[in-house]
């Protein structure tokens, strides 16, 4: 580990016995929003000093074994046990030295929201709306496998029982963390239940991850630039949406931007659950404006965010899913419509903690 680190990681070591003072004064546990930041900052400060602390355990156990080597002598068993030691501790040594590094990595002041994602059908008609309810189903299901809770705020479904858009909020904790590399184009291809002929079509959809902003303190709507609109709701929900005017829309004067939601039976409920969408997608219009200013001089690992940008593959003849950000093709499409999306989150979670870490590099050494 590079000398300069030390301090940093001894100042976190400080920070965390200053937290467990400050968490265990009963005025800091009676407030409710200070005592959550207070833990989320504790728990990640822990972990990243447990690494440190594990780090240091292992150097001086290097130092021992090395020492327990030259004093074996002519015993040949503890000249053996020394070398296992010797050669275990300087395999572990480089892996928490890179754990380290990432640790000390700026976090995404957003990886821990709850996030609102958007499907919709693209090129390819009937085929394109059938593959956006696939979609929609692996990521229902992926949340059911981390413990997520969802809810489906809005959906327009096609002819055929596929959705042309469908807006699904994702509530858990560190949603946002794994999720926001699922922006992008996802291309399908197979024959579709449509084609006579037996021939592959290739269609497409686009996915949006948005962070859900906190209420009322990341973007502030002015209601003359609004335009809110109430219609009866379509699809499921039974006699009531035939009878009341609860699904609302909601346009954005300035940007055209439009976000609805029919979900609910209470039209208050819908319009707040709208107004969260409409704030979501015009930071991210603003986050997507600044990226496309950046692009000219650094293009990002994961992508641009650009939405038409070919993110990922799904290849039903050969059974394969294909990430082309990353290079990588996994043989089980299947269990990756199930919802199975660990092995791709976390590759591309881990890519983008390489791509960083060669900038810190790069950094230090100019």
């Amino acid at each position: 580990m590079k000398d300069s680190l030390r301090p940093r990681f001894e100042r976190l070591a400080l920070r965390l016995r200053e937290l467990d003072a400050i968490l265990a004064d009963p005025a800091v546990a009676a407030d409710g929003r200070r005592w959550r930041t207070l833990t989320r900052e504790h728990a990640e400060v822990d972990a990243v000093v447990a690494l440190y602390r594990r780090h240091q355990a292992r150097q001086q156990e290097l130092v021992d074994a090395r020492a327990l080597l030259a004093d074996a002598g002519d015993d040949a068993e503890l000249a053996g046990l020394a070398r296992e030691e010797i050669a275990a501790t300087e395999a572990e040594l480089p892996r928490l030295e890179t754990a380290l590094q990432a640790a000390l990595l700026p976090r995404d002041p957003d990886d821990d929201r709850n996030v609102f994602l958007e499907i919709r059908a693209g090129t390819g008609g009937d085929e394109s709306a059938l593959f956006a309810a696939e979609l929609l189903r692996m990521y229902l299901r992926h949340a059911e496998r981390r413990g997520w809770r969802t809810e489906v705020l809005s959906e327009n479904p096609s002819d055929l029982g596929g959705c042309k858009e469908v807006v699904l909020r994702i509530e858990g904790d560190g949603v946002h963390a794994r999720l926001q590399f699922e922006s992008g184009g996802h291309r399908v291809q197979r024959v579709p239940v449509t084609e006579s002929q037996g021939r592959i079509h290739t269609s497409a959809c686009t996915v949006a991850v948005l962070p859900e902003p906190d209420e009322a303190t990341e973007i502030q709507l002015n209601p003359a630039e609004l335009r809110i609109d109430t219609f009866r709701a379509s699809g499921a929900g039974g006699q009531h949406v035939n009878k009341t005017d609860s699904a609302i829309r909601i346009t954005h004067l300035p940007t055209g931007l439009v976000a609805e939601c029919q979900d609910d039976r209470s039209q208050h409920r819908n319009k707040a659950r709208a107004m969260a969408v409409l704030a979501a997608r015009l930071k991210d219009k603003d986050r997507s404006e600044r990226a496309a200013r950046e692009a000219s001089t650094r293009r990002s690992l994961i992508g641009s965010g650009d939405r038409s940008d070919r993110i990922r593959t799904y290849n039903f003849p050969q059974g394969r899913v294909t990430d082309h950000r990353i290079n990588l093709t996994l043989y089980r499409l299947q269990g990756v419509l199930d919802g199975d999306l660990d092995e791709l989150t976390e590759a591309l979670r881990a890519a983008r903690v390489a791509e960083q870490l060669a900038q810190l590099e790069g950094g230090d050494a100019s």
